[in-house]
């Protein structure tokens, strides 16, 4: 890593090509050392502590944005942003959340910043990015189950209509449905992130099921 006053984090990003975890960083940090002494240090200046935050929270950070994004590269620089924006912010984290909370919020308002930048530009979002989590929506298990025909039989249309599903949302929708349906938030921590209350996370999720599901309406019954 570069030196100098401001360093960025670490290049390789978990969950991008070519990452390693830990050892990459060159960071040799206690395992049971908290957030909250991690950042007390950074705070202090320390860099390799500040590094230490970054490798433990890279990996979600990175697969949240590729989720909202559907694109490696803009995922990877975007990470690389947020924990930039991150260090220089970092005097006024005042402890009130957790720091994952905190840098999380960061990584969210960003990444729909960009999103509303390049609303014209085409997303592709991976079915398998779908399946892990798919158990929160009964119809999609059916849909897209490796028991089920019609999954070999409509892999292609299926996805090209969850894409196009998926940019039909407002990027707003689109986040709700990213950090509940994929990356299994809670809705109070949802809220957390966005500075709303639960009630409008539901409200927003419900829409954007409620949007999906019209669209793919034929697929699903």
């Amino acid at each position: 890593m570069p030196e100098g006053p401001l360093r960025p984090p670490p290049t390789g990003l978990a969950g991008s090509p070519g990452a390693d975890g830990a050892a990459e960083s060159g960071v040799h940090l206690p395992d049971d050392l908290g957030d909250v002494a991690l950042v007390r240090a950074a705070r202090g200046g320390d860099l390799d502590a500040f590094d230490g935050l970054v490798v433990r929270h890279r990996e979600r950070i990175y697969n949240l944005i590729y989720h909202m994004t559907s694109h490696h590269e803009d995922a990877t620089d975007l990470a690389q942003d947020v924990f930039v924006k991150a260090w220089k912010a970092l005097g006024n984290f005042k402890g009130e959340s957790s720091f994952y909370t905190w840098v999380y919020r960061i990584a969210v308002n960003h990444t729909l910043n960009h999103l509303k930048q390049r609303r014209n530009r085409t997303v592709h979002l991976s079915l398998n990015d779908i399946d892990f989590n798919a158990e929160n929506d009964p119809d999609l298990v059916q849909l897209v189950s490796h028991q089920t025909p019609r999954r070999a039989a409509s892999l292609k249309e299926l996805s090209q209509r969850l894409n196009a599903a998926m940019q039909k949302l407002s990027e707003e929708h689109r986040a709700v449905v990213v950090m509940h349906d994929i990356q299994g938030m809670p809705h109070d921590e949802i809220a957390g992130v966005l500075d709303c209350n639960p009630g409008t996370v539901r409200s927003r999720l419900y829409y954007a099921r409620q949007q999906l599901q019209a669209h793919l309406s034929d697929l699903l019954n």
